[in-house]
């Protein structure tokens, strides 16, 4: 049994979790001692987590044409990992999905983490991920942060989560696409070489 095996049924076993693993929904997140980048998004959705692959949906399909990167390259390769602030859909809100719960975060990302050595970047999708990683050193908004992405590498690369509920964000910041996501692309390009 790998590490990350063992960690897994750690968080299937805790009682935090025990309603998920009553109904036999494991958590959803993948880690590898080869990983060098991180994603860190809100939670998986109901689609991702009904086929067992993160970020499976049209918010999916738009981070990796963010990132330059096939459907293969994303799911397949052991050099990125995906670790959402929750392991588990949180269900549904008035708009969107609830917010991933407190504590879990904080409870198994360190321990991940901690196998992972390798890792050069860690992507911070949403202002859960950038709250939860950047704290105090975040701006005054998740517009902002994003805006000063630079100010966080090589260590975080804050984004904007890909949802298309944003797409009015999209579209009152086209600096977003033209100066953010070429860099994003030329990382991703580098680690995968």
């Amino acid at each position: 049994m790998t590490i990350f095996e063992k960690i897994k049924e750690d968080i299937m076993a805790d009682t935090m979790n025990e309603t998920y693993t009553r109904k036999g929904i494991p958590p959803l997140f993948k880690a590898s001692k080869k990983a060098r980048i991180v994603i860190v998004g809100q939670a998986p959705g109901r689609k991702a987590e009904e086929t067992q692959l993160v970020w499976n949906d049209l918010s999916g399909d738009r981070l990796r044409e963010w990132m330059g990167i096939s459907r293969e390259e994303f799911y397949e390769n052991d050099r990125i990992a995906h670790l959402p602030m929750d392991f588990y859909y949180p269900g549904k809100a008035e708009q969107g999905d609830l917010p991933p719960r407190k504590g879990f975060a904080e409870k198994w990302h360190p321990l991940l983490l901690k196998e992972m050595s390798k890792i050069e970047t860690i992507i911070l999708i949403g202002n859960y991920a950038q709250k939860y990683y950047l704290g105090k050193r975040r701006e005054k908004n998740l517009t902002e942060t994003v805006r000063n992405f630079k100010n966080y590498l090589p260590e975080f690369f804050p984004l904007v989560h890909p949802s298309p509920l944003n797409i009015g964000w999209f579209k009152r910041n086209p600096w977003y696409e033209r100066e953010v996501l070429s860099v994003l692309k030329e990382i991703v390009r580098n680690v995968l070489k």
